[in-house]
């Protein structure tokens, strides 16, 4: 992964939005109707899915749930769009809530996997950034999200973990602290990490929104096509199950 650039760039527009309570995230905060919403995985797909396709959720914040995005330009239709053009069959279905913590995330997640359609094949985990944005503190950032770690764990849901860093303004021991987050958790509890959601995004005005917080269609395509190889390797039977789907029958 190239995140060199966030720590050498020192990226402002996120660094002045942690003096604030985030307020693009926190508008959209999460609400039982919204969480209703996307356990069912309402998001629209752009192309017609087989019913018996491996589900994957998106368990995420705002940058998971499309933040002032079009029901088409999310990271789920958008990851769900770039796997397909890969010849990977997959649905993926937005589970991301707005403003959400690991704590607010914790608290969730047995209600969206209960109430999904089948076990997931895989679930995305795309939470902390929030947390730091607030600040609270990195050990109960780490309690939370090692305990949802536990509960996919018990469920044998694979995870794909996607990590935040924080900005330089938050001072060293801040970030060494939060920044070992993610990496320890996932080399501790064997799961796989991209460890920078937004790397290769948030170092790009073009990339992202007017909050320089949250990315844009594009930025989110970025994210997408570069967590699909990942998404991939953690499903090893999709793209030959996909293939044989399309192909019928022998």
């Amino acid at each position: 992964m190239k995140i060199a650039g966030w720590r050498n760039l020192c990226v402002y527009g996120l660094a002045i939005g942690l003096c604030q309570p985030l307020a693009g995230c926190s508008d959209d905060a999460a609400q039982p109707a919204n969480i209703t919403e996307v356990a069912a995985g309402s998001e629209p797909s752009h192309a017609a899915i087989s019913a018996d396709a491996p589900l994957v959720i998106a368990f995420g914040d705002s940058l998971y749930a499309g933040y002032q995005l079009g029901p088409k330009e999310g990271l789920a239709p958008q990851l769900q769009e770039v796997l397909g053009k890969n010849g990977v069959e997959v649905q993926v279905h937005n589970a991301g809530v707005s403003g959400d913590t690991t704590a607010a995330g914790l608290q969730r997640l047995r209600f969206v996997l209960d109430h999904a359609d089948r076990k997931p094949a895989l679930l995305m985990l795309g939470l902390g950034g929030n947390d730091m944005l607030r600040g609270i503190g990195p050990a109960q950032t780490r309690a939370n999200l090692e305990t949802i770690l536990d509960e996919l764990a018990r469920r044998d849901i694979p995870v794909l973990m996607t990590g935040m860093m924080a900005p330089p303004n938050l001072g060293a021991a801040y970030r060494a602290e939060f920044d070992a987050i993610f990496p320890e958790l996932a080399k501790r509890k064997g799961v796989t990490l991209y460890p920078f959601i937004l790397d290769q995004v948030v170092t790009d005005p073009q990339l992202m929104l007017a909050d320089h917080i949250h990315p844009n269609a594009q930025g989110v395509t970025v994210m997408a096509e570069a967590l699909a190889p990942l998404v991939t390797q953690a499903l090893p039977q999709t793209a030959d199950s996909a293939s044989q789907r399309r192909a019928g029958p022998p």
